[in-house]
């Protein structure tokens, strides 16, 4: 991995990326989400709420104008803490990473805590939003649940996955000739 500035040839361990890397990831998977399930497909807004027994009232209605207009506006709400993950991780990133940075972005370590950082998101909001608090289901329906706990499944196979592709990586010293690594980073 890269060293932060004035670290190199100190012999100091350099700073991971796994915070920058998680970041990056939470706000990205928020955004193929929100993109994806809220937008092209347009299975659920951020508060459309169910029908179940267990809540007893949508929260608001995306087939009514008032309602799809306050779904509109919290999914807004929801991109800006996506686009302040991804502004967060990519500020961290630079701030750690002074020299070879293309070999950075081209690193396993990097894109694997990246991964993680999705598939943590996937379970946070899955179980928060989906289960816990009911304001939306992946997709609405008699099979919800099977929708629900498959984002959840695409949830854990992506942290897995990328703690696999992370501990797999070569870290990266800037110092070192392209293809030797000296430390491993977390």
């Amino acid at each position: 991995m890269a060293t932060t500035a004035g670290e190199a040839g100190t012999g100091t361990v350099p700073a991971g990326l796994r915070l920058p890397g998680i970041l990056l990831g939470v706000g990205l998977g928020g955004f193929v989400d929100g993109i994806l399930l809220h937008q092209l497909l347009q299975w659920h807004h951020m508060l459309t709420g169910t029908d179940d027994d267990r809540i007893g009232v949508r929260y608001y209605d995306p087939d009514t104008v008032s309602g799809l207009e306050m779904n509109t506006v919290w999914d807004g709400v929801f991109h800006v803490v996506c686009w302040l993950a991804v502004l967060t991780g990519l500020a961290i990133l630079y701030s750690r990473v002074t020299h070879n940075r293309r070999r950075v972005w081209a690193s396993r370590v990097l894109w694997g805590w990246v991964l993680v950082g999705w598939g943590l998101f996937n379970l946070v909001e899955g179980v928060l939003d989906h289960h816990v608090l009911g304001i939306h289901h992946v997709h609405a329906g008699g099979n919800r649940i099977w929708w629900d706990l498959g984002f959840l499944l695409l949830g854990a196979l992506l942290a897995a996955g990328g703690r696999l592709l992370q501990r797999g990586g070569h870290p990266l010293d800037p110092e070192a000739p392209v293809g030797r690594s000296t430390r491993r980073a977390v």
